[in-house]
């Protein structure tokens, strides 16, 4: 039996928890704050509640797995999941609105149809049948495995089997970012574009320069779904936590890690901010990478060839509304209201003129939930927005927030009751991520720009889990981190992911 420390108590330093105590490792928990949960926060008022991280669960099988590996009660028994139903309700510029269902690709392409004409449902069937070709390509080793030192090959390749196009003098052009698959293979609708590059800007991610393969996105999430848990997303966190618990996990808050201490060129247990030490034979990270070099007296802990920590990945903007009245009969879960002038929103997230945008895109959470509320007479709605990290916001920010969302909700202005703001900088103070930087999901390609360092370090017995690392962030991928550094202490170095 090993003595394992874990740093942090986000999703992906828990489910990693679980899995080694399971194995009959003795695991500690260190969180610096005063509760679990990591990026699945709550904020509780006035009979509200409300998740100030990720409001909707993708592949829900990574959580059940979790489950079904750590005890007899599955992830169903613990939790009640529902399936979202439409998935989504589109917003565009031109006022264009068309409800997506769950999990349905034939859905999805009658829905386009009727929304935006014949013919842009089967254009965007085409792109989603190329888009599994990628997923079938680099699932494995992005999601599965852990990151090889070879993983250059995955940054080389581009898996998505772009459609060529011809040009003068016979040569050929083949889309080679994401936003180039919106104008080369979806016939030129700026809507279709739109709802394609939706999914790499909830990630952080500019489709502008996002690879090709960031097709898996959209991929992902209408061919296996989007899922809601009762009483918030917060509820799966809750459940995770006490998984841990009933299997010996111990918890340690308010309990700040300032040190990880080396011994013999070994990671050896860690030092806390109260000057005590904890020995340990193996220590598990789930920082940010700023938090873990502050821990490391700025020691260059990544194995040789290995890449680097992601830089310049924008932040959130989060506003809590609290409604008077009833929610409607009808009304979607989310809504996504699109930029009015997507040219300005990616240049002031992405480093041209930094600064929220003046019509940025905003996501809508409307949730049917009754313990959200204090009474059916309330409903509590979320508003969320890709913002640069940094970003100092203002209260003309949060009204052109707002405003934007009255497209989705009306009449918002008049039953608004109160509202609440989560920044950047709440999220820097809640996670360490330098300017409230949000991860983002690894992808193939791009010269392996988009990948996230590896879960193995070069120093022996430190492993790093969670969004900063390998396979990056979302909740789906800090499930997958857990998995991948429990295999390794268990297996050790010649453990090859999950079978």
């Amino acid at each position: 039996m090993a003595r394992i420390v874990v740093i942090g108590a986000g999703m992906g330093a828990m489910t990693a928890a679980a899995r080694l105590a399971v194995a009959g490792h003795r695991v500690v928990v260190y969180e610096r704050g005063r509760t679990y949960g990591g990026s699945l926060g709550v904020v509780e008022r006035d009979g509200f509640t409300f998740d100030t991280g990720p409001g909707l669960l993708p592949l829900p099988a990574v959580y059940r797995d979790v489950f079904v590996k750590t005890g007899k009660e599955p992830l169903e028994k613990c939790v009640t999941l529902s399936q979202v139903e439409p998935a989504v309700r589109h917003v565009f510029a031109d006022g264009t609105t068309t409800d997506l269902p769950n999990a349905s690709r034939a859905g999805v392409g009658e829905a386009l149809d009727a929304a935006l004409g014949d013919g842009a449902g089967a254009r965007w069937a085409a792109f989603m049948n190329r888009a599994r070709e990628t997923w079938d390509r680099t699932r494995r080793p992005l999601l599965e495995e852990p990151l090889y030192a070879n993983w250059q090959v995955l940054g080389a390749r581009e898996p998505y089997p772009a459609v060529p196009h011809k040009r003068l003098l016979r040569r050929e052009r083949r889309a080679a970012t994401l936003a180039e698959i919106g104008a080369l293979e979806l016939g030129g609708d700026a809507r279709l574009s739109a709802l394609l590059e939706q999914f790499a800007l909830a990630q952080g991610l500019d489709p502008r320069t996002a690879p090709a393969s960031a097709a898996v996105l959209p991929y992902l999430e209408q061919t296996f779904g989007t899922w809601s848990v009762r009483g918030g997303m917060r509820a799966l966190a809750t459940a995770v936590y006490e998984r841990c618990l009933a299997r010996r996990v111990e918890f340690v808050f308010d309990a700040a890690v300032v040190r990880i201490v080396e011994k013999d060129g070994r990671a050896a247990g860690v030092e806390l901010a109260d000057g005590t030490t904890a020995d340990a034979d193996f220590v598990v990270a789930g920082v940010a990478p700023t938090a873990l070099r502050q821990m490391l007296s700025g020691v260059d802990i990544r194995a040789e060839g290995d890449v680097p920590p992601r830089a310049g990945l924008p932040s959130r903007l989060t506003v809590l509304l609290a409604l008077s009245g009833a929610r409607p009969e009808g009304t979607p879960h989310r809504t996504v209201v699109h930029s009015a002038d997507r040219q300005d929103e990616l240049g002031r997230l992405f480093g041209e003129r930094p600064g929220l945008p003046a019509s940025p895109t905003v996501t809508v959470l409307r949730p049917d939930d009754p313990d959200l509320t204090p009474d059916s007479a309330h409903e509590a709605v979320t508003l969320t927005a890709t913002v640069p990290a940094h970003l100092e916001v203002t209260p003309a920010d949060v009204e052109r927030v707002i405003s934007r969302a009255e497209a989705a909700v009306p009449g918002l202005r008049e039953r608004l009751l109160w509202h609440e703001v989560r920044t950047p900088a709440d999220i820097a103070e809640a996670t360490g991520a330098e300017g409230g930087a949000v991860p983002a999901p690894a992808l193939a390609a791009a010269g392996g720009k988009l990948l996230h360092p590896a879960n193995s370090t070069r120093m022996p017995g430190l492993f790093a889990v969670g969004g900063w690392s390998h396979p990056g962030g979302g909740l789906p991928h800090a499930g997958m981190s857990g998995a991948l550094v429990a295999g390794l202490i268990v297996e050790g170095p010649e453990f090859r992911g999950s079978q």
